[in-house]
């Protein structure tokens, strides 16, 4: 049986633990309702977007930049996007991402990863720190931008993507993030960001009997509208995947903080179990050496 000393110390390390992990639990919640709020802003912006696009794409139209990017052509370099976390403690927030894309490394990419034709862009340390120890080509450059993350540093990614693939540096652009469910729930999805297809210019969006009677004056022109909206809506469609990623980072640490916390409140409670019965296992030794000192005493 362990030294009341032993388990003293034992007790205030889990008690630290629990102090900690709560505190982590608080700061995800908070962070948590921002993410969310971020997401919800972001959504009605992002379907009007679309309802704009289906429109103009609903006729014939003749847009350079829609073919730029819908352009189908053979695949032989690919990029895959990996939006991770910077930081773990988050369950399998992380571990969830790495399976999926490793399971897709091994069947999918692996032609392309084998002719040394396959690009991981990390989006999170912890993805640039795995798949770096893995010696696969890496675009670093945008790994750290989930620190605050906003509209103009996830711009920045969604351009390095959409020049690159325009410019014939690679011939698909894949992501794959966690898709934000509820606080328990995330779901990792691996999307075709580039080229893109009809479905995903107007990102599903079905118009009703309505808005396809309008007819709508175009000012300039409908293709030069395309032309602006189309990248713009690449964009947000990207930075959507973030804001997704970001607030099921937030869910996972919420909930593993307040799994942990219950863990240790459970383990407290077997430890001071334990340092009870080893205090009162020391008390009735001692009580029984005083008897027995006693009676040797009466003899003697």
């Amino acid at each position: 049986m362990p030294s009341l000393k032993e388990v003293r110390n034992r007790i205030k390390s889990v008690q630290s633990t629990q102090q900690i992990t709560k505190a982590m639990k608080m700061v995800a919640a908070a962070k948590l309702r921002k993410a969310q709020e971020a997401t919800t802003r972001l959504r009605p912006y992002s379907k009007k977007l679309s309802e704009i696009i289906a429109n103009l794409t609903a006729s014939e139209n003749d847009s350079k930049v829609v073919k730029q990017y819908s352009e189908q052509r053979e695949v032989k370099s690919v990029l895959l996007v990996v939006v991770t976390s910077d930081r773990g403690l988050c369950g399998g927030f992380n571990s969830n991402v790495f399976k999926i894309v490793n399971q897709l490394l091994a069947t999918k990419y692996a032609a392309y990863a084998n002719a040394g034709n396959l690009t991981v862009m990390t989006i999170g340390k912890k993805g640039f720190e795995y798949y770096g120890k893995r010696g696969y080509k890496l675009v670093s450059s945008y790994s750290t931008i989930l620190n605050g993350i906003t509209f103009a540093t996830g711009k920045e990614a969604a351009d390095y993507a959409m020049s690159s693939f325009v410019s014939g540096k690679y011939d698909l652009v894949d992501i794959a993030y966690n898709e934000f469910k509820n606080v328990a729930t995330q779901v990792v999805k691996v999307d075709q960001f580039l080229p893109i297809v009809p479905e995903q210019i107007t990102s599903g969006i079905k118009l009703d009997k309505s808005a396809e009677l309008r007819d709508y004056i175009y000012e300039p022109d409908q293709n030069t509208i395309l032309d602006e909206l189309v990248p713009k809506s690449l964009r947000v469609k990207f930075y959507s995947n973030l804001l997704e990623s970001n607030a099921s980072e937030q869910g996972a640490r919420m909930t593993a903080m307040d799994k942990a916390t219950e863990n240790a409140g459970e383990l407290l409670k077997e430890l001071r179990l334990t340092y009870n019965r080893s205090r009162q296992a020391a008390i009735t030794k001692e009580i029984l050496e005083i008897v027995g000192g006693a009676e040797a005493l009466k003899s003697s």
